[in-house]
């Protein structure tokens, strides 16, 4: 962990582009609440094959004009061109974004062709050599590995590779267990590699839907808390004040472990990060501090 204790903490939080009008009134109410939290910047999620394109466009220069909040917007390469890829960075430099989480993405369903790009490092290699140093970018890793990494060495590799293509700092899938994440780090930095590493918080919130999630990712639940959250069934405010707890904790051990700031994704829901938020003190944090 020595390589991630160099790196001032920073904080953020993710959203999805909303697709109707409630959605977008649930999200404005989220980020202005979350804005008052004053996080490093909020990223906005980019659908398979780009297709939220446009609603993520609009959500990210909505956000960003109206917060006051550096706003990132995440791009995926699979199933596009180099030529659309193009465009849509010039569209964001010409709105003043400077940072994007570059990623491979997922092909949609029933798509016949990858696109012009296999993997997130050819998209990063691109979008350095289109823009230069202009934007700062954030890649994805895995603690935990790719759900479809052959094995782990691999997995490991692919990573550098993203790094070595200019990746500026990565964010980590969600994960449970702290250890999978020191052990991921310390590999990364036996590999050489020497970026901010943040990890990637989900606040739980409904189990079942985070059993999806994890069950699509790779992500592991530990059988521990698995078997608690089972036990709770459906009464959601015992759930909810236990994920508390756990996800509390489990942020304070990345922290006082060195862990360079934490990545909440939200799902555009804005009271269990406030609150975790405010138990951990991480204002303080970002103003110069770190966890003693």
């Amino acid at each position: 962990m020595q390589s991630q204790k160099r790196y001032q903490p920073v904080f953020s939080c993710e959203f999805f582009p909303p697709k109707t009008e409630e959605g977008i009134a649930t999200l404005r109410a989220t980020r202005q609440r979350l804005a008052a939290l004053k996080p490093r910047f909020f990223s906005v999620t980019y659908g398979a094959g780009g297709s939220t394109r446009d609603r993520t466009f609009e959500t990210v220069l909505e956000i960003q004009r109206e917060c006051a909040i550096e706003t990132a917007p995440h791009l995926s390469c699979i199933g596009t061109t180099r030529e659309s890829i193009r465009e849509l960075l010039e569209r964001y430099r010409a709105e003043g974004i400077r940072r994007i989480v570059a990623l491979r993405g997922d092909l949609p369903s029933g798509s016949p062709s990858a696109g012009e790009f296999r993997y997130a490092s050819e998209l990063v290699e691109f979008i350095r050599a289109e823009t230069g140093d202009h934007f700062r970018i954030e890649v994805a890793c895995y603690p935990e590995f790719h759900p479809q990494a052959e094995d782990a060495e691999r997995d490991l590799r692919n990573f550098k590779t993203k790094v070595d293509a200019g990746a500026d700092g990565a964010i980590t899938q969600f994960f449970y267990n702290v250890d999978a994440y020191f052990y991921f780090v310390d590999s990364c930095e036996k590999l050489g590699i020497d970026i901010p590493i943040v990890p990637g918080i989900m606040p739980i919130l409904n189990f079942k839907q985070l059993a999806r999630f994890a069950d699509s990712t790779g992500a592991e639940i530990p059988r521990w808390l698995r078997k608690r959250m089972e036990a709770y069934g459906d009464d959601r405010e015992s759930i909810r004040a236990f994920g508390l707890d756990v996800v509390t904790e489990l942020c304070r051990r990345l922290l006082e472990a060195g862990a360079p700031g934490l990545h909440f994704y939200t799902m555009n829901q804005a009271a269990l990060t406030e609150e975790i938020w405010q138990r951990l003190g991480l204002g303080r944090l970002a103003e110069g501090g770190r966890a003693s």
